[in-house]
């Protein structure tokens, strides 16, 4: 029996997962009495939804049916393809995003990112590519951004610059206007799967490897508590919510986010998400204080979405007095790196602790670091599995359990690697073993470079 089996899954279920390669939607350009004509069929089509007798209809079959009556009458120049167009362009402004509504709605496209009117981009297959898509002036991308905003309850003006939201979908929207940003308003969407990425996924993508697989699946189970590390769009989130999915059915299960992202497939599961000011300055709820509230919510796991601040502390204490197997991610780039940030993300606390004392809680609370990165071909990979064994003098001991060695370029321009076990037979092996996990002959031998 493979390790993929064993993992729960079929290996047959590995084979059905494909990706898909598919031009993505860009949109045809408008010149200027085009883009006339597509705003008074936007009045005309926003004017006749409001009348009574066109309430409750379908918007959709409805947009179709008053666009052949404002056709009939000043679209008789106008070829099939064009009216078509124009049709999906405002039927996009009223019940999608705008023009970047056929590329959130691409499964292709991970990434889009307006740098104002004239500028958008997608991230596609690990790659940014610049499109055709683009947006009348300034006030048409603010008109989007409130769009997105509006329903959370959040606001952004000239006071108000910045900020971050969320699509109904999970994916993450980061909003900055002017005078802060130059370029014109400015949107970035990070897109999320509708179905979660699976461990089998991760395996075949090359994110890591069965035994690696494996290994994470068994170290959860034990509960021991661990943290995913890494840059910015290395794949932090997606791991996590694989990860967490190895959590058995009968734990209660709290998960904390700035904005929630997390989908996790058990029933008991409670999500909370901080909240910002008001208008007066008023009412933020931060990581912090949902973090110290959850530990009065019996809690078998506690799962923050990303700590950042003085929650740190907080959540490095909870680790350490009997919540065990919680998860976590944090930005940095080597596990050491994670360390030190941890460090300073705890003095920022407020307390004049020692740093031997932090260190000892460090070290106390973590059992597994898990070191993602986003690779030069674009692809993402778990690079290293670190296990954290304690203090030594003033030092935090790491051993390394998997490393990812990279060897040479392709021709295709995709990297070429290996992921290699240490030799080493970590500490939390008995762990393992007493949770019912036999992966001794992962650990025997070192595999050569």
């Amino acid at each position: 029996m493979s390790l993929l089996t064993r993992l729960g899954g079929t290996e047959q279920g590995v084979d059905k997962v494909q990706v898909t390669e598919k031009p993505v939607i860009k949109p045809l350009k408008t010149d200027k009495q085009s883009s006339k004509l597509e705003h008074r069929l936007h009045n005309f089509f926003v004017e006749e939804i409001k009348k009574p007798a066109n309430q409750g209809n379908d918007i959709e079959s409805l947009i179709e049916k008053l666009a052949e009556e404002f056709f009939e009458k000043e679209g008789n120049h106008l070829t099939f393809e064009q009216k078509k167009q124009l049709i999906k362009d405002v039927s996009h402004e009223l019940t999608g995003y705008g023009p970047i509504s056929p590329l959130l709605a691409d499964p292709n496209v991970t990434e889009v990112m307006v740098n104002g009117p004239n500028d958008v981009y997608i991230e596609i297959n690990g790659r940014i590519e610049k499109t055709a898509t683009h947006f009348r002036d300034d006030r048409h991308v603010l008109r989007v951004i409130e769009k997105i905003v509006a329903p959370l309850g959040r606001r952004i003006d000239e006071s108000i610059p910045m900020v971050d939201a969320r699509l109904p979908d999970g994916s993450r929207v980061n909003a900055i206007i002017p005078p802060l940003a130059l370029n014109g308003p400015t949107i970035t969407i990070r897109k999320f799967s509708e179905i979660p990425f699976t461990i089998h996924e991760l395996v075949r993508m090359g994110t890591l490897t069965e035994n690696m697989a494996a290994f994470l699946r068994a170290a959860v189970e034990a509960k021991l508590n661990i943290f995913i590390s890494g840059g910015t769009g290395s794949g932090k989130t997606s791991t996590l919510n694989v990860m967490s999915s190895f959590i058995p059915h009968h734990e209660r299960i709290v998960t904390i986010e700035d904005s929630a992202e997390l989908k996790l497939m058990q029933d008991h599961v409670v999500s909370l998400e901080s909240r910002p000011k008001n208008i007066e300055g008023q009412g933020e709820i931060t990581i912090r204080d949902l973090v110290r509230n959850s530990l009065r919510m019996r809690p078998d796991r506690v799962i923050i979405g990303e700590v950042r601040s003085a929650e740190t502390l907080d959540m490095l204490q909870a680790m350490n007095t009997g919540h065990d197997g919680s998860l976590g991610t944090g930005h940095a780039n080597t596990p050491r790196d994670l360390l030190a940030r941890l460090e300073t993300m705890v003095l920022m606390a407020g307390f004049d602790l020692p740093i031997r004392a932090i260190r000892e809680q460090i070290s106390g609370a973590l059992d597994l670091i898990v070191q993602q990165a986003r690779m030069r071909d674009g692809s993402r990979k778990i690079i290293r599995i670190t296990e954290v064994l304690g203090l030594e003098g003033d030092t935090i001991v790491l051993q390394d359990i998997f490393v990812y060695k990279e060897q040479h370029n392709l021709e295709n321009g995709r990297l070429e690697g290996k992921f290699n076990t240490t030799g080493i037979r970590p500490n939390c092996i008995e762990r393992l073993e007493l949770a019912g996990h036999r992966l001794q002959g992962i650990f025997n031998t070192k595999e050569e470079w």
